[in-house]
């Protein structure tokens, strides 16, 4: 398949940033009943098929790019650099991205993977699929995140689905599936409400059983951790463990002192209070703006490809240091301008800004509630929003079997370190085996 050929007033902010990252108490809708209530509505047979995909982006939809950015206009100076993407960093990757970046590449990329798209709950779900040439691999489902997509998970295909080559054992191999969620990439873009968490998780479950699978584990970071979360809370058959390396659930106390301002709770460990003052001191403008009104902003990052660029770009301390970096001719940072190019134009191509910010808006009308027992596993990485004490995962995770600190990487971490985050999926899940 060619993909072309397929195709309000007076919120709080402190108080909507808890709901949409799902704190209990938060929400209007629960979980289980949202879902279930947007399930089995249809009784028209739905077409399982699993089918070839090819990326084929038409050369004018590249020429049209290189167009609009050749015409791009550009705000002043900032006066601090506390005031969003600074100018440098636009004026080069503005001028990389026209002159120098090429598409095709990554593009060939893909192509070199085995690609599907298949129809679930009445959504197309494209995905990539690769075996292991190791037998008994564990089969493992992996969620990218916002303003991330497949590009940020390419890297660590290789050392996941073929360990020995990367320092690992045969017995340490896995199969896996990287699927788009539904508004963003190659997957459809949803024309109804409903395409929350909790919905992808279980078309997830429903893609792993088509796949052959009978059981399987499922790791995500940012959305996906998000996702994986949803997922063992349904518990479906067949799912033994998740893994993440974010943790969206913090203690009520906690996020009930950060929205009325009030100090921190007594009792805090070191840890405790470091990860406190972490998530207090977050200003997640963009978080509120999609979860509220991701249709305005959806204009700009549908028309203007450098409008996209900064609202991507401008999403997390570290990673956008990373960023700069990249840009501004710093020896600095693991992110390549062609890397963070790449997954800015898959938006771009696709026309998914406004269809991938409007999760933020499904997720601010669900809570959360309750221990998970599924086995879960954890990985904290320094340059995370907030690094998360272990006491803090063992609130949600009642059955911890995995939890680790490591010293590099930060909110992408499988983009940013893939060697390191292989290595610790493969630990997380190794007591499974």
């Amino acid at each position: 398949m060619n993909y072309f050929d397929s195709t309000r007033h007076g919120f709080r902010p402190a108080a909507l940033l808890l709901a949409v990252l799902a704190i209990p108490g938060r929400a209007q809708l629960s979980a289980t009943s949202d879902f279930e209530s947007r399930t089995n509505v249809s009784t028209t047979a739905e077409d399982k098929s699993i089918r070839p995909f090819r990326v084929n982006v038409p050369e004018a939809a590249l020429a049209g790019l290189r167009q609009r950015l050749a015409a791009t206009r550009l705000p002043d100076q900032e006066t601090d650099p506390s005031q969003g993407v600074r100018l440098a960093t636009m004026k080069e990757l503005v001028r990389y991205w026209e002159k120098d970046y090429d598409w095709r590449k990554v593009e060939g990329r893909l192509n070199a993977l085995p690609q599907f798209v298949t129809t679930i709950d009445g959504e197309e779900i494209y995905f990539i699929h690769v075996r292991s040439k190791h037998p008994n691999a564990m089969p493992l489902i992996m969620t990218h995140g916002w303003p991330g997509s497949i590009i940020e998970l390419l890297n660590v295909i290789d050392p996941l689905t073929n360990p020995t080559a990367h320092g690992g054992s045969a017995e340490d191999a896995f199969d896996i599936v990287i699927p788009s969620m539904p508004g963003y990439g190659f997957s459809g873009k949803p024309t109804t409400t409903g395409w929350n968490p909790v919905r992808i998780a279980a078309a997830w479950d429903t893609l792993m059983k088509r796949l052959g699978y009978t059981h399987y584990v499922s790791q995500g970071g940012d959305w996906g951790a998000k996702i994986s979360e949803a997922l063992a809370r349904q518990a479906p058959k067949g799912l033994l463990a998740i893994h993440m390396n974010l943790l969206l659930n913090i203690p009520p106390e906690i996020s009930r002192s950060i929205a009325a301002g009030e100090p921190a709770p007594t009792g805090l460990s070191e840890k405790e209070m470091a990860a406190y003052n972490q998530r207090r001191a977050l200003a997640l403008a963009y978080l509120i703006e999609q979860a509220t009104r991701p249709q305005t902003i959806g204009y700009s990052l549908a028309d203007s490809p450098v409008g996209l660029a900064a609202w991507m770009l401008d999403h997390d301390p570290h990673s956008y240091e990373q960023i700069a970096h990249a840009f501004e001719r710093r020896p600095e940072g693991g992110l390549t301008k062609d890397a963070i190019l790449d997954n800015i134009t898959l938006y771009w191509v696709t026309n998914t800004g406004t269809s991938a910010a409007r999760l933020y808006w499904e997720n601010a009308r669900l809570v959360y509630k309750g221990q998970v027992s599924v086995p879960a596993a954890f990985t904290v990485f320094p340059g995370e929003l907030w690094r998360a004490p272990r006491t803090w995962v063992e609130r949600t995770y009642s059955n911890l079997i995995y939890f680790n600190e490591v010293d590099k990487g930060g909110h992408f971490a499988a983009w940013e370190q893939p060697e390191l985050f292989a290595t610790e999926v493969r630990a997380a899940f190794r007591s499974l085996r």
